[in-house]
């Protein structure tokens, strides 16, 4: 299966505040907040939804094509991902800015306040997926995650024109996109992936209500948070699924990314939705246990393991065969 993940990539600044947000909010004068947090660590980490995406299908033995724009600073960036599985041949690499910053803190409730600077993601309308496609073949699955609003419905506009089945994550730009824009890219998607407030502002941005959504996409992905997900198919019962027990919640950050990336390796290896589900919260744990998004380790018995424990004997074979395709030995 050919997976184009195209979306943002960056450097991360992961800062820790030893407190929770709500002590310093103020009911009755949200309207006017003026904040400053003393923070008490700072990470600097590679990050970007779709870098992380694609390094998680790497991690599961996949090959996953980039496609998103990078900066001047790219060299170091693009070694550690082709080292981890990424295909990084056919990104657009900025003559004059940077790569994306993201700055986010975290306090002690694992709550987090976050910016978002694209640099040179804003050069990723420039991108046109037919020369990348002449290279490698018509891709089977487009994974379309945060990136400039302009790119990520040239895609989408493309990948229908050519009967390639999408998966809209529409996730942090979902404040950013008007709703017209956000009607057009979730438009007969194959899946679409949310959490449960993004699935509420969609529904207030489009004027769809949740029914609507519904007929426009095959699968909708809700993610639950430490609740797990639920997965979504008009005429079939929905799928809910846990997540597995984490050994320590560190840092949130790049858990929903993570979720999408064992997801839909999962359906790269033919696996039913229960199944892609399961994967997709195995590795996210992974990732809330480590500092960064891309930092998590492990091998191929250490994971099949921990998901054993975590779902059964069974689902955890089903897994081993299916991911043992992609010669998964992470």
């Amino acid at each position: 299966m050919k997976i184009g993940v195209a979306g943002s990539v960056g450097h991360d600044h992961l800062m820790t505040f030893p407190g929770k947000f709500t002590d310093s909010l103020v009911a009755g004068s949200l309207e006017k907040v003026s904040l400053s947090f003393l923070v008490d660590g700072l990470d600097v980490r590679r990050g970007g939804c779709a870098a992380n995406i694609a390094f998680g299908m790497g991690a599961l033995g996949l090959n996953p094509i980039l496609i998103a724009a990078v900066g001047v600073d790219w060299a170091d960036y693009e070694a550690w991902l082709t080292r981890h599985g990424v295909n990084t041949s056919h990104v657009l690499i900025s003559q004059t800015l940077h790569t994306a910053l993201y700055m986010v803190t975290t306090d002690t409730e694992l709550n987090q306040i976050a910016s978002f600077f694209p640099g040179a993601m804003s050069e990723a309308r420039n991108i046109e997926l037919q020369p990348i496609m002449d290279k490698t073949g018509t891709l089977d699955l487009l994974v379309i995650s945060p990136d400039d609003p302009e790119a990520m419905l040239r895609h989408s506009e493309i990948a229908r024109a050519q009967g390639i089945a999408i998966a809209a994550d529409p996730s942090q730009q979902m404040a950013r996109m008007e709703g017209d824009e956000i009607r057009r890219l979730i438009e007969g998607a194959s899946y679409l992936f949310l959490n449960e407030y993004e699935a509420a502002l969609a529904m207030q941005k489009t004027g769809w209500s949740d029914s609507d959504i519904m007929d426009r996409v095959k699968v909708r992905v809700i993610t639950l948070g430490s609740q797990g997900a639920r997965v979504e198919e008009k005429g079939k019962a929905t799928i809910n699924v846990g997540v597995p027990k984490e050994k320590a919640k560190i840092d949130p950050t790049g858990v929903g990314d993570s979720f999408r990336s064992g997801f839909i390796a999962g359906l790269a290896a033919g696996l039913g939705h229960e199944r892609c589900a399961q994967l997709g919260s195995m590795l996210a744990t992974y990732v809330i246990e480590t500092k960064g998004t891309q930092e998590y380790r492990f091998t191929r018995a250490e994971f099949i393991e921990r998901f054993k424990l975590a779902y059964g004997q069974a689902a955890g074979e089903e897994i081993s065969g299916g991911l043992g395709h992609f010669g998964f030995d992470a």
